[in-house]
């Protein structure tokens, strides 16, 4: 028998429940035409009469009435299931999958999801932290916020959007400049013990590196000595504050901490190569309302508190 198109189905209940074509036609939104060929298409493909057709009415002829019997409840099922799918909804709704580097999950993520799922109330968010970068598609993620220090490369399978940039500093504790002294000067800096972070921003790289004045064009080199090596920002940054040296972190982390009296900014003028925060997901014709929505207040909460101020 084949495939038999659904709309050829939709067309027969319509006209069984109406009791006439032009009832069935009004409940489609469909010329009185378009239902008429849509019976003759079924019955043609099922070989079996549906109704019995007069000038002044239709009556649904047995198989007609058995066929409805069968075929009614399933494709009220169908149609409910379908207007029901989370993704078709207005409202953003059903399980949205994020991830993130821990530390910006700390900074935007959290908040980012408090303000969705208390906007949102029929959707759920799974969060997932790592260092380490993960494949939106195969790992099934809905987006991503990635930080990388040059421009990030396009793929034709995401959309790639930046929303924020990234400052690294130096900070040490109150105790540790107390036991060790304030460097006056970037060439202060090599005879200070360092914490650092190795891992997607490449600080080890970055301490050991050229920084740049912000009020004169000559960049400075240091050659630091590196006590502590860790893989986590938020571990760099405790271990400042318990006085373990200095470190290059970024300001979003550290200046909080200088507020507190817990962290102090040194060498204000000296800052190293920025970075650079996006968002990444999926390319698709028709995003989710859940995707954008999530995505627009990510955008709306690094606008209002930027990672860096300019």
């Amino acid at each position: 028998m084949g495939t038999i198109d659904l709309n050829l189905v939709r067309a027969f209940v319509a006209v069984h429940e109406t009791g006439s074509f032009s009832g069935a036609a009004a409940r489609l939104d469909a010329p009185r035409s378009t239902v008429s060929r849509a019976i003759s298409a079924l019955e043609a493909s099922l070989r079996v009469r549906l109704f019995h057709r007069t000038t002044r009415q239709v009556s649904t002829t047995s198989a007609g009435v058995a066929l409805y019997e069968r075929l009614a409840p399933s494709l009220s099922a169908l149609e409910r299931s379908l207007a029901e799918l989370p993704e078709r909804e207005e409202e953003p709704s059903g399980i949205l999958r994020v991830t993130s580097t821990v530390d910006l999950g700390g900074a935007v993520l959290a908040e980012s999801v408090a303000r969705f799922t208390s906007r949102y109330r029929a959707a759920r968010v799974e969060v997932h932290l790592s260092n380490s970068v993960v494949n939106l598609v195969r790992d099934g993620f809905d987006l991503a916020l990635r930080i990388t220090r040059g421009k990030m490369m396009r793929e034709s399978s995401l959309v790639v959007r930046r929303v924020g940039t990234i400052r690294i500093q130096l900070y040490a504790s109150p105790s540790y400049l107390a036991r060790r002294g304030t460097p006056r000067a970037p060439s202060d800096l090599g005879a200070h013990d360092w914490v650092s972070y190795r891992g997607a921003m490449h600080l080890q790289e970055m301490a050991a590196g050229e920084w740049q004045l912000t009020d004169s064009p000559p960049k400075t080199r240091i050659t630091p000595e590196v006590r502590v090596l860790c893989d986590d920002m938020s571990f760099a940054r405790e271990a400042l504050k318990a006085g373990a040296g200095f470190g290059a972190i970024p300001s979003f982390l550290g200046d909080p901490e200088v507020v507190n009296g817990t962290l102090v900014r040194l060498l204000p003028q000296l800052v190293a190569e920025t970075s650079r925060v996006y968002l990444v997901y999926p390319s698709q014709k028709h995003p989710a309302p859940k995707l954008t929505a999530f995505r627009d207040i990510v955008v709306e909460l690094l606008r209002q508190r930027p990672l860096s101020a300019s």
